[in-house]
């Protein structure tokens, strides 16, 4: 098994990159891109059926969505707590298309001071972060012989978006999603599990007991080798070619509406890049 990955990613790294790669990268972009929009749509329509919706849209872009002011309120939690869309808007300037809605945490307790500090810190640095790659990028383009022609028409995709995954009275989680799509694409992903009446954030062991760490990679283990068809073959690395290993207490995840646990990866973490974010249900 060890000789055949070892082969299968020698073969992978010399494979000769196609003329047309390019194009085919745009048009990926454009699939995933209306893909997106679409899912977007229907949690928005679902969550939509039981709350009002106010919706904010930008006329100007500034670097931090705080700044714009943008109050789009989408209440989706009542109890001791709301969820709202804080700011919402798409536009394209200057070569990038932004399509971003961030959450804030209504509150009176100073964990929800603590994640909206923390979520908006991260929507700023991800909005300068894609900037800067674009900018980047651009310079490199002309730098290595790229005409105005050739460049005229390229769009980079710049997206950060939230989904709530559950909710009671007291307690929530959800995800924040970050994206950036070009000729390559980057998706990042932060999990806050909280519950307001303790004014805490909740952990796995609060979900699992004690011996979280022994059901997780169990669970976690059972699944991967599941993964692997009868030819042997199987996206996720081996352990100790920087596979799976363990779960602790930085491993990101998230509470279905069911109560299920959720174990979430970083895209190309413990798995090639096709696996996409790996998530493993507790169970």
């Amino acid at each position: 098994m060890m000789n055949e990955f070892k082969s299968a990613k020698e073969s992978y790294e010399n494979t000769p990159i196609p003329q047309e790669l390019d194009a085919r990268v745009q048009a990926g972009i454009r699939e995933g891109k209306a893909r997106y929009r679409a899912r977007r749509g229907r949690t928005f329509r679902r969550w939509a059926s039981a709350a009002a919706c106010f919706c904010a849209v930008l006329a100007g872009l500034n670097l931090s969505p705080t700044v714009a002011k943008a109050a789009a309120g989408v209440p989706v939690l009542g109890g001791l707590f709301q969820i709202l869309t804080f700011v919402d808007y798409d536009k394209t300037e200057d070569g990038i298309h932004y399509d971003v809605s961030v959450p804030r945490v209504e509150a009176d307790s100073g964990l929800a001071e603590k994640v909206n500090a923390a979520v908006q810190e991260r929507v700023d640095a991800h909005l300068a972060k894609a900037r800067q790659d674009w900018d980047d990028y651009r310079e490199a383009f002309f730098a290595t012989g790229g005409t105005e022609e050739e460049w005229a028409g390229r769009e980079m995709d710049v997206i950060a978006d939230y989904e709530i995954k559950s909710r009671t009275d007291s307690r929530v989680s959800f995800v924040v999603t970050f994206g950036e799509g070009w000729v390559s694409s980057m998706e990042e992903r932060y999990y806050y599990n909280l519950d307001i009446a303790e004014n805490r954030d909740l952990t796995l062991r609060d979900y699992l007991g004690e011996d979280w760490v022994n059901i997780c990679n169990s669970a976690i283990e059972k699944q991967i080798a599941e993964s692997v068809d009868e030819e042997g073959f199987t996206f996720f690395f081996p352990a100790d070619q920087g596979g799976f290993t363990t779960v602790d207490e930085t491993t990101g995840f998230y509470v279905r509406e069911d109560g299920t646990v959720v174990v979430c990866f970083p895209k190309y973490s413990i798995a090639a890049g096709a696996a996409g974010i790996p998530e493993f249900p507790i169970s």
